[in-house]
């Protein structure tokens, strides 16, 4: 079974991951350069393939942390209620920390985790995204780094699912509605 026949379109495919990716490690490395040992927190599960291509093109000493934040608990659109499953293992009282994520939507979960990380006492706290959706805001939230913005589309592939399956395509697709509407 192709999960391609699945796709309406595909709207960022590899060789513009590949591109992001290293436009986005440069300008991190560039701006990083004088900061001690910065912290990249992963959101999991979708920051995964863009967190692993992304770290290969930051030309600098980090630490990679992971935490599992969700405010989609199946379906397609927020609950608005952000749930940590899983927290880091690493302080961030006086560091640096970076998050990289595959999708900035409606800003309430990066809110949250931002706010959290301040009050942990992190030094600053900046956001690094594939993809910025801003039609789909509900709350003001503009990442400092992104690697490009979409339409307001349901959006699976490289990292992002629908009930768990398409993570593993190696683009970025719109997902046909007859599959979410059902």
């Amino acid at each position: 079974m192709s999960l391609a026949k699945d796709i309406k379109s595909i709207l960022v495919n590899e060789q513009q991951i590949k591109e992001i990716c290293e436009r986005l490690g440069k300008e991190i490395t560039n701006d990083y350069k004088s900061k001690e040992r910065p912290i990249m927190i992963g959101l999991l599960k979708g920051c995964v393939p863009f967190l692993s291509d992304l770290a290969r093109h930051i030309d600098l000493p980090i630490e990679i942390e992971y935490m599992d934040v969700s405010s989609y608990h199946g379906g397609i659109s927020s609950s608005g209620d952000v749930k940590i499953r899983k927290d880091m293992n690493t302080s961030v009282a006086g560091r640096d920390i970076l998050i990289a994520e595959d999708i900035v939507d409606t800003g309430r979960t990066l809110d949250t985790i931002v706010k959290l990380l301040k009050h942990r006492g992190a030094k600053s706290v900046e956001i690094v995204t594939l993809l910025d959706k801003p039609a789909g805001r509900v709350i003001p939230f503009e990442p400092k780094y992104v690697g490009v913005t979409i339409p307001k589309e349901f959006v699976v592939g490289y990292g992002l699912d629908y009930e768990e399956i398409y993570r593993n395509l190696p683009y970025v697709g719109i997902l046909k509605p007859e599959i979410y509407t059902k």
